[in-house]
């Protein structure tokens, strides 16, 4: 396993992270168990969790998984998405994080988590607030690093302005949604993990199933998250997906590579990704995107395989500086 160092915090995570997000509730705890000691057989160190998945189950069954390696692991969980009716039970507000944490805590059987995530923004609480509730986790030990999911770069980068105001701890790793048909991270927020040195470790590289090569422009499968679950049939309910898949499936088959494992490749391979969020069902649906971690993608392929896509605009418009035209025939600034 090639093992990689997560932003500026020097931890060494694997090239791959395994999300735990069907465990509890899709995977039983024998099959979660099973799929858990394959990624530790290959190597994998880097377990995602969070406090919502499957209403905590996902958490207590890691918990009891990682007790008698619990020091070998890179463990992450979330806080901000809803856990119950009561109006206080969500959000980013310092009660909530600080009763969350303790939570999270209890059922992962362990005394901190190497990455804290942020889950969703919360608008109802200002970022200064936040940001001094993760600190002062920071400065007793329960978390040893705050991070951030689903947030827009604007978001990140005032957070990272208003962290190294305050002098409190930052935001060290970002989780984006990032696939070959979901490719708006690249416009800005992946461009500014970079600049800022930030971890990230992206999810549904398989777009919820979409290039697992069972989906086409007129082809469904009879079960999967995007035949049964409504938030993810709207994610990926546009047509051109599905032609994006088809048109990918077709390229994967023609050169005799499980379309999964080469969808998760193409994601690892672009520079800012530290590593991919895989997960599964069971072991069968697991081999084959574990196999990414076999696929040696040079720059080139990666962009014959971008070309099957549709590449999003730049973050000004000016599309035209991608095709080296400027005023007074000038030449872009290297």
């Amino acid at each position: 396993m090639e093992y990689r160092v997560l932003g500026h915090t020097g931890i060494q995570v694997s090239r791959l992270c395994f999300g735990t997000m069907s465990f509890g509730e899709i995977a039983d705890e024998e099959m979660s168990a099973a799929m858990f000691r394959r990624c530790r057989d290959l190597g994998i160190n880097f377990f995602d969790t969070a406090n919502v998945y499957a209403a905590g189950r996902s958490e207590e069954i890691l918990g009891r998984l990682i007790r008698d390696c619990r020091d070998e692991i890179v463990l992450t969980s979330k806080v901000g998405v809803p856990t119950g009716s009561d109006p206080n039970a969500r959000g980013l507000s310092r009660r909530h994080i600080t009763r969350a944490v303790e939570d999270s805590l209890r059922r992962l059987q362990t005394d901190r988590l190497d990455l804290y995530f942020v889950h969703t923004f919360d608008p109802l609480t200002p970022i200064e607030e936040t940001l001094r509730a993760l600190d002062d986790l920071v400065t007793q030990g329960k978390i040893l690093h705050p991070a951030v999911s689903n947030w827009a770069a604007w978001q990140i980068a005032k957070a990272l302005g208003v962290a190294a105001r305050e002098g409190l701890a930052r935001f060290e790793c970002i989780q984006p949604m990032y696939n070959l048909v979901k490719r708006q991270a690249e416009v800005e927020i992946l461009p500014l993990a970079q600049a800022e040195g930030l971890g990230v470790i992206s999810y549904s590289p398989l777009g919820g199933g979409l290039l697992s090569g069972k989906y086409g422009a007129e082809r469904r499968p009879d079960h999967g998250r995007l035949v049964e679950n409504a938030m993810y049939a709207r994610r990926y309910g546009d047509p051109s997906y599905y032609e994006i898949a088809e048109r990918f499936t077709a390229y994967a088959r023609e050169h005799g590579i499980h379309p999964a494992a080469l969808a998760v490749a193409w994601v690892m391979a672009h520079p800012a990704i530290t590593a991919p969020i895989v997960g599964a069902r069971n072991l069968e649906q697991l081999e084959p995107v574990l196999g990414a971690l076999n696929i040696a993608m040079t720059p080139e392929w990666r962009a014959e395989i971008s070309a099957l896509s549709i590449e999003p605009p730049p973050a000004t418009d000016r599309s035209e500086e991608k095709g080296g035209v400027f005023y007074g025939g000038g030449k872009a600034l290297r």
